[in-house]
């Protein structure tokens, strides 16, 4: 078998028995890295099956004609999400009921999104077998038989079920830590890392480190809290960078300015901590990053290593540059987080 398909397996139920189905959907446990995609019947639309991904990876697609997520509409920018948000999310097997109505090209975008992830996959074929289009039909592993589907939905996937997030290490303590402290003018509560950037003109920047060494030295500034529901919404969005790139204004109440410049490297590797820039690098505070936030910082960079960035690269650039009345309509959408004016300066 191709090491392509390793992670495939066809579940033949030639009679459908409502018993498959059934297993299916209660197997659908995002918590424990499994979710079942149950896809939209008589839905044309070239985006429908990863949109179906998105919704049972618990993201909500804005409605209307003039949507925030128009973007999404867009079958690459659509899978690259949903490869997104599962890798961010530790998605380790997907289960997809009646994959026998698929088309070619859904079952062919499947399987490159199965490539991207590195997840299980397995497939209902609730018809004859004949039928199975070449891609399938190179696939070994088929099963049929109660008993063979629950041990199935009971095995480990290939990859962990979600990503641990352990709490922040305390800041660093001694003669080498920088307290930042809100409400102090911007000259004293300069880390010392960042005072040292300062140029004078016609000097050339001194490049700014990433936040896991800056962590070593500097203490984060505290993040502000936001109520359950604002989270929740936040973490209903379907975009990556749109999620990432508002989280981030929620909890630091920074300037657009500061977020473009925020790279890879500038997100530790447990998403604990973020590092933000200011102009000519002359303050680049450090902030904690809340649990509600790091799956969606996590799936912004996730996207951003997805569209193979290097590391020194804006993880949020995309989405404040050619979409950037997506970002704006989404925080419009989110009043009581008060992000439109910040968001706004990026439309005329």
């Amino acid at each position: 078998m191709a090491l392509a398909y390793s992670d495939v397996t066809i579940v033949v139920d030639e009679r459908d028995d409502l018993f498959y189905t059934r297993a299916a959907l209660r197997a659908h446990r995002p918590e424990e890295g499994r979710i079942t995609v149950q896809p939209t019947p008589a839905n044309n639309s070239p985006t429908a099956l990863a949109h179906d991904m998105l919704y049972a990876l618990g993201k909500r697609l804005a409605p209307g004609p003039n949507s925030p997520d128009v973007w999404l509409d867009s079958v690459n920018a659509a899978w690259l999400a949903a490869a997104a948000w599962g890798v961010a999310t530790g998605v380790r097997h997907v289960v997809v009921p009646r994959a026998h109505l698929l088309t070619i090209r859904r079952i062919d975008q499947l399987l490159a999104w199965r490539e991207m992830t590195g997840a299980q996959l397995t497939l209902l074929w609730q018809k004859a077998p004949r039928g199975l289009p070449p891609a399938l039909a190179r696939v070994e592993r088929r099963i049929s038989g109660r008993d063979q589907f629950e041990a199935l939905l009971a095995e480990p996937g290939p990859i962990p079920a979600r990503p641990s997030f352990p709490p922040a290490l305390p800041a660093k303590t001694g003669p080498a830590a920088v307290t930042v402290v809100p409400r102090q003018s911007p000259a004293a509560r300069q880390p010392q890392e960042t005072r040292s950037a300062s140029m004078r003109p016609g000097q050339r920047a001194h490049p700014c480190t990433g936040a896991m060494a800056t962590a070593q030295l500097v203490q984060a500034a505290p993040a502000i809290e936001i109520a359950s529901e604002e989270a929740a919404a936040l973490a209903a969005l379907a975009h990556p960078l749109a999620a990432g790139a508002l989280s981030v204004l929620a909890f630091t109440r920074a300037g657009l300015g500061s977020l473009r410049f925020t790279r890879d490297l500038d997100i530790t590797g447990d998403v604990s901590t973020v590092k933000i820039h200011g102009i000519g690098h002359r303050y680049c505070p450090l902030y904690p990053v809340p649990a509600w936030a790091r799956p969606l910082l996590a799936g912004a960079r996730a996207h951003h290593r997805l569209t193979t960035h290097p590391p020194a690269d804006s993880v949020f650039a995309p989405v404040m540059l050619a979409e950037a009345r997506h970002l704006r309509a989404h925080a419009g959408r989110l009043p009581r987080l008060d992000l439109t004016l910040p968001v706004g300066i990026l439309v005329p």
